[in-house]
């Protein structure tokens, strides 16, 4: 029906707006919504497995998917079923006829999600912007509490290629009066004049809630939160399965989010620490089991790479490691891949399965000039068909103490998932 699949963007409310006032759409549970440069998947999954953990019967909207166009639609934990989905688009497809608009992919799949959760008498709403925020399908949604997970540099022919422009574009999801959480630091003016302007109870990192990390304790980590009365909370937490630093301020915005609808929600201290154990997203940072070590991230962006590389550092020796790397062309690739050039041992270049994609000849290109520009040697670099063909490629040479990181794209992560289980 819509001729660019998932790849088609055509920002703008109006037809979602006419679509859902045909199918009647309105709030009947607590609604959270999560935009962001990057962290939106996290902080959802966080939000998601606490409220499960205090009992709540959850509705979960994320995008893009890895496997199956069903993970995007998850109801207690669980992907939808394709009787469920499918019900839900006929009666989209029907609203649709009625309006007399067309509409596109990410416009169709958010209002059949709405109507999967809607029929499942789901008890709290957790829904991620898939791109921007201001006239992006989820915002036809007022929220009750709503985040900017991070503002970066990513999709600048849509959002401006500014801070402030892309700022202003994720704070379009603030409504006025209600709690919006910004987990940038220091986020640009464009976010708090906007946040002002429509009267939105702002809450920022570092000002008014965060995390600590303290010196000897390895195992812990605290969050802490200041309320407008003065009173401040803290709250000591075992680290989240989920890999990374900058996981403890995803943890941190989910949390803040919840306690803002207290007493709407009720979050037992229990359930708060058994759900951000309990959140698992595949890809973000994924380190699989066994030998050689198999690193899935979809970090596709500068602020992505910069956290990758702290995580790769982190994880202590490797006798060599290898990239497996597939991008997008619309991507600042020379910005993305500049903070890796020392991190790697060999490059393996993969074509991606989308129009969208930049060439596996491309990248090199890109990568033989960042290393001349840095004077740094030029590594092993190898053009692969396929990231699935790239990862068969480099088991047969990998000795046990070697280190394969597959990032770059949700389409290189996407490829890769199926046959990581035939490498036992």
């Amino acid at each position: 029906m819509h001729p660019q699949g998932q790849d088609g963007i055509i920002p703008g409310l109006q037809r979602c707006q006419q679509v859902a006032a045909v199918l009647q759409q309105s709030a009947f549970c607590p609604l959270i919504s999560v935009a962001g440069t990057n962290g939106k998947g996290s902080t959802c999954a966080f939000l998601e497995s606490t409220c499960r953990a205090a009992g709540y019967k959850t509705g979960c909207y994320s995008s893009p998917h890895l496997s199956d166009y069903n993970e995007r639609v998850r109801i207690d934990g669980e992907n939808i079923s394709n009787a469920a989905l499918g019900e839900a688009f006929a009666l989209v497809e029907q609203a649709r006829r009625v309006a007399g608009v067309s509409l596109t992919y990410f416009e169709f799949g958010t209002l059949a999600a709405w109507q999967c959760f809607r029929a499942a008498s789901v008890e709290v709403m957790i829904l991620e912007v898939g791109l921007g925020g201001r006239l992006d399908a989820v915002n036809i949604y007022d929220a009750d509490v709503a985040i900017v997970s991070s503002i970066a540099l990513d999709h600048t022919e849509w959002l401006g290629d500014t801070l402030e422009d892309i700022a202003f574009e994720k704070a379009g999801i603030f409504r006025a009066g209600r709690p919006a959480i910004c987990a940038a630091p220091n986020p640009p003016d464009s976010l708090l004049a906007q946040a002002s302007s429509i009267g939105a109870e702002l809450w920022l990192a570092e000002r008014d809630y965060g995390y600590i990390c303290r010196p000897g304790e390895r195992d812990s980590w605290l969050y802490w939160q200041q309320w407008p009365s003065g009173e401040r909370r803290q709250q000591n937490f075992a680290y989240p399965v989920l890999r990374g630093a900058q996981q403890l301020s995803n943890a941190s915005a989910a949390l803040t989010a919840l306690s803002c609808l207290q007493p709407r929600l009720a979050i037992s201290e229990q359930a708060r620490r058994q759900g951000l154990l309990q959140a698992r997203l595949a890809a973000r940072f994924q380190v699989l089991p066994g030998r050689p070590t198999i690193v899935l991230d979809v970090a596709h962006n500068a602020q992505a790479t910069r956290a990758l590389a702290c995580n790769l550092d982190a994880m202590g020796y490797f006798s060599n490691n290898i990239a497996i790397l597939g991008m997008l062309g619309d991507k600042d690739i020379a910005a993305t891949l500049s903070c890796l050039l020392t991190k790697f041992d060999q490059w393996l270049l993969c074509e991606l399965p989308s129009a969208r994609a930049a060439s596996a000849g491309h990248l090199r290109s890109v990568l033989q000039e960042l290393y001349a520009g840095q004077q740094l040697p030029l590594p092993h670099i190898q053009c692969l068909p396929s990231p699935t063909e790239a990862l068969q490629t480099v088991r047969g040479r990998a000795g046990e103490n070697d280190r394969i990181v597959v990032f770059g794209s949700f389409y290189a992560a996407a490829d890769v998932l199926p046959n990581i289980g035939k490498r036992c």
